[in-house]
């Protein structure tokens, strides 16, 4: 294991060893836990970032636009048939009546 020297401001360095009493953990353990979720939160940022920006620049194109509503009415009686199992309707049900009427 490889070992990192750092330098902390006093007000960080007494948070630091506060936490690592109130929870029976050693200042390196919390270090690394930190450490461990921040560049997991920053890999995700870094990937939903790219995933946006491919997303609206396929969106600007007008053809992948059409693609996309042509998927979406394809699978439309699918996801009502869906929600319709979900919310215990057979095909034919007559709607329910509504609670707040």
């Amino acid at each position: 294991m490889a070992t990192l020297t750092l330098r902390l401001p006093d007000n960080l360095d007494r948070q630091l060893t506060a936490l690592a009493e109130q929870t029976h953990q050693n200042r390196s353990e919390l270090a690394r836990t930190a450490l461990e979720k921040f560049l997991r939160e920053l890999e995700r940022k870094q990937l939903m970032d790219t995933l946006v920006a491919e997303a609206k620049a396929a969106y600007a194109d007008e053809a992948v636009r059409q693609h996309a509503r042509e998927i979406a009415e394809e699978f439309l009686p699918l996801d009502n048939e869906a929600l319709d199992i979900a919310e215990g309707r057979k095909p034919g049900d007559s709607e329910p009546e509504q609670w707040w009427k």
